[in-house]
């Protein structure tokens, strides 16, 4: 048995078909479209042969025999060219038995003509222009003929165009009945069950009519749809059930495990906040995130970190006052919210709005009743946020404080750490130096009673050397004490610098401000000691050597934290004092800086003051326990500062002096 011709070898059959009658039908236009040129060139030809021979009539009445010759020679050029063709032009006469004859007739009227015009006595103008005209007429009747031999295949072409018009509308009418019959409609069942197949209807099935590619593509359908059927009978929604809820939970328990993770590595406030707005616009799929922390007294909150934020936005809401706007919340109303953001929404700060947001959602971080601060998310488009979805931002925000409170402890515990060795120093400096001090006071008051009896003068002199340098002695001691008692236990700084100017104020008189700029995020505990103690060592200077009746005291929290400590005493010149001539509270000073990584500049002109800045660098709550401070509290440990080395050196060698005058025989 042979096969049946396949569905692509008919396909192919049929457009080698239209194929050739096209390119025949192409090729017979071609030709017949020659042809007629060849004719057209030939009738242009021929009217040529008209002019020339006019042209020789006027010729032979004026000009010599050689110019006769010459026109001759061009008239038999063209009758040769009419003879033969030029296919190259093309130019050919359509030879019929008639245009034939005319064309003898035209070469023997000419033969005759050249004949009796080249003779000794030419004919006169009258029978020259008899003879003309008689050419004219038989060129006339040669270009009738052939214009006949073109009406002719003009015609036979204009009928071949009518013929092919019907059989390519008989062609193409054929080929789409074909094309419907074996392509379109099997396709067409075939589109149709595979869609009833994808909407979950699988016991479609195609009837196979033929033999061809498409009854085995029908074919292998079945065979798909049977196999699906019975393997996924109510199989692949549970499985899809399934799978959706384990990953619900796995991406739940995973960006719970990454925040959990981040808030026990994080070694400051600022990579914590930072690591938590990368993580929680990850689940959330935010367009941008903002976490901002909030002060104990919840009136303002500040940028801690943002993620996607417009600079536009992270600049001109870097501080807000609570309720000022859809961001900050007060506590007494601080709840995970969906706010849209339309044109009509009241916005104080409409930064969000203009860049493009158009939902924010508002969740509280809080801790055992305290707010904390505000996790933000921007959405550029309208959302929803469902409960599994709000439960998981609520469970990674109390993340957040757990780890925010974390580092405000351990912050708290060295601080405390710190301010129990201090004030165990001071202890043993008060028990031991300030009252060995107190004691040579005493006696060298009585020492100068009893030898004012001698001589007088000197004695009184040194007396009085003695006890300057005894009362010195004991001021510095008792700042030292003053200096190792400081602790701030304020979340703000302030408070306490305020009470520092105050006992400066009352212990010299001397007048005091205070101005504070900006808004940034607090000092933590550790750094707040370190940078009161430079502002105490200031103003020590300030009460020594400058001879001042005012102090200015000028702080700005934002973008870093800067001290400026002016008074407008008697000055200095910076430049000419040599480092190792400078006062000791300067380098200590420099030295607490360079243990927290600050910057002191001072600035002095004679007679108008000097300026002493203290600037912290940029990334301020620094978590870890730094070595220097804690080594300087550790108990037995000398003290690491200039200050504690200079005061205790100072009051050991004032005491070793005085010891050395006891043992001397009283005069």
């Amino acid at each position: 048995m042979r096969n049946k011709p396949s569905l692509t070898t008919k396909l192919l059959a049929m457009g080698a078909g239209f194929l050739l009658v096209a390119l025949g039908s192409i090729g017979i236009t071609l030709w017949v479209t020659w042809k007629l040129e060849g004719g057209a060139a030939a009738v242009n030809e021929a009217g040529r042969l008209r002019m020339s021979m006019l042209r020789m009539a006027m010729v032979l009445q004026a000009n010599p025999p050689a110019a006769v010759q010459e026109r001759a020679r061009q008239f038999e050029t063209s009758l040769e060219l009419l003879r033969t063709g030029d296919p190259s032009r093309p130019l050919f006469v359509p030879w019929s038995e008639e245009t034939r004859t005319r064309f003898d007739d035209i070469r023997a009227q000419w033969a005759v003509a050249r004949t009796a015009w080249s003779s000794a006595r030419p004919p006169d103008r009258a029978q020259i222009l008899a003879d003309a005209d008689v050419f004219v007429l038989q060129v006339d009747g040669f270009v009738e003929a052939i214009e006949v031999q073109i009406a002719g295949w003009t015609a036979a072409l204009h009928l071949f165009q009518l013929c092919m018009m019907a059989v390519a509308i008989m062609a193409a009418v054929t080929f789409m009945a074909v094309s419907y019959l074996l392509v379109i409609n099997p396709l067409a069942r075939l589109q149709q069950a595979q869609v009833r197949l994808r909407q979950g209807e699988l016991g479609t099935r195609l009837p196979v009519e033929t033999d061809d590619e498409f009854g085995q593509l029908a074919a292998g359908f079945n065979l798909m749809a049977h196999a699906l059927q019975a393997s996924h009978d109510h199989l692949e929604l549970k499985v899809r059930e399934k799978t959706t809820n384990i990953a619900v939970q796995n991406d739940r328990l995973r960006a719970l495990y990454d925040v959990s993770a981040l808030t026990s590595t994080a070694g400051s406030l600022e990579l914590l906040a930072k690591g938590f707005a990368q993580q929680i616009r990850r689940v959330a799929g935010a367009d941008a995130v903002a976490v901002r922390w909030s002060n104990e007294a919840n009136e303002r909150y500040v940028l801690l970190a943002g993620d996607g934020l417009p600079r536009t936005m992270s600049e001109g809401e870097h501080c807000l006052h609570t309720g000022s706007c859809l961001c900050g919340q007060p506590q007494g109303q601080a709840r995970t919210r969906v706010i849209p953001i339309t044109a009509s929404t009241e916005l104080a700060l409409p930064h969000c709005r203009e860049a493009g947001f158009q939902t924010m959602v508002t969740i509280p971080v809080q801790m055992q009743q305290r707010l904390l601060g505000e996790v933000d998310l921007f959405f550029r488009s309208h959302v929803e946020i469902n409960e599994e979805l709000r439960d998981l931002l609520d469970a990674m925000t109390r993340h957040l404080a757990s780890g925010m409170e974390s580092l405000r402890a351990a912050a708290l515990e060295r601080e405390a750490a710190v301010a129990e060795e201090r004030g165990m120093l001071a202890r043993e400096l008060h028990d031991s130096i300030a009252q060995s001090l107190a004691f040579l006071k005493i006696q060298a008051q009585l020492l100068r009673d009893a030898v004012a009896r001698g001589d007088e003068v000197k004695r009184d002199r040194s007396m009085g050397e003695l006890d300057a340098g005894v009362r010195e002695c004991y001021a510095d001691v008792r700042e030292l004490l003053v200096h190792f008692r400081t602790r701030t236990s304020e979340e703000d700084i302030e408070a306490a610098l305020r009470a520092t100017l105050s006992k400066f104020e009352h212990q010299t008189g001397v007048a005091t401000t205070l101005s504070m700029e900006g808004h940034g995020l607090p000092l933590p505990p550790d750094l707040q000691i370190q940078v009161l103690h430079m502002v105490q060592e200031a103003l020590s200077n300030v009460r020594k050597h400058a001879g001042a009746s005012r102090v200015d005291l000028r702080v700005n929290r934002h973008p870093r934290w800067r001290f400026e400590v002016q008074d407008n005493g008697s000055g200095f010149d910076v430049a000419s004092v040599p480092p190792d001539s400078l006062q000791v509270g300067l380098g200590i000073m420099r030295e607490r800086a360079q243990r927290i990584g600050a910057l002191v500049q001072v600035t002095s002109v004679p007679g108008q003051g000097t300026c002493v800045r203290i600037e912290l660098p940029s990334v301020t709550m620094e978590s870890a326990a730094r070595p220097a401070s804690v080594a300087s509290a550790l108990p037995g440990a000398p003290p690491q500062g200039a200050a504690a080395t200079a005061s205790a050196t100072a009051a050991f060698a004032a005491m070793a002096s005085l010891t050395a005058l006891q043992k001397e025989p009283t005069v």
